[in-house]
């Protein structure tokens, strides 16, 4: 069934916004991603929009949506520090995914998202604004993981490829 969506004002973008960041934050992240597109409907490069669906997104893996999903966001955003940050955002949050998913590999595929995710961050942190260090934050996070989880080791083969998609 289709429908003819209707549009937001651009009046309403920043109550539309607060609005998306509240459904986050109660575990509606469906429901903020909608509100995020209805925003970027009405203004395609609203950055502050794109940060929410991106992480909205994130926030459903393991719920059907792929961090490919995720990293159609990141072709939008300005700048080269939010495109790594928001990069290292999605491997990490994949990682998490993996880990909950517990399945054969699941270990080593969250291992490989983990790195991948702190090289993101190291990209971010050489072009990161002063006194941000998010990036910092994020890549310690990531380190303490691994280094307090034995079991989330490499394969032991060269050739592995981190599972993209669920």
């Amino acid at each position: 069934m289709e429908f003819q969506l209707k549009p937001i004002s651009r009046e309403s973008i920043p109550q539309a916004l607060a609005k998306a960041e509240r459904y986050r934050l109660l575990n509606e992240p469906d429901m903020a991603e909608s509100i995020c597109l209805d925003i970027l409907a009405a203004e395609p490069t609203h950055q502050q929009s794109l940060v929410v669906l991106l992480l909205a997104r994130t926030d459903q893996f393991g719920s059907g949506v792929s961090p490919e999903r995720a990293r159609e966001v990141l072709q939008k955003m300005v700048g080269e520090y939010d495109r790594a940050y928001y990069a290292g955002i999605i491997w990490e949050r994949a990682a998490h995914a993996q880990l909950r998913r517990s399945g054969l590999g699941s270990n080593s595929s969250a291992y490989h998202a983990f790195r991948e995710a702190m090289a993101c961050y190291e990209k971010a942190q050489a072009v990161r604004p002063a006194g941000n260090d998010d990036s910092i934050l994020r890549w310690n996070t990531c380190a303490r993981i691994l280094m307090r989880n034995a079991d989330l080791r490499p394969l032991p083969h060269a050739e592995f490829e981190p599972i993209l998609s669920e």
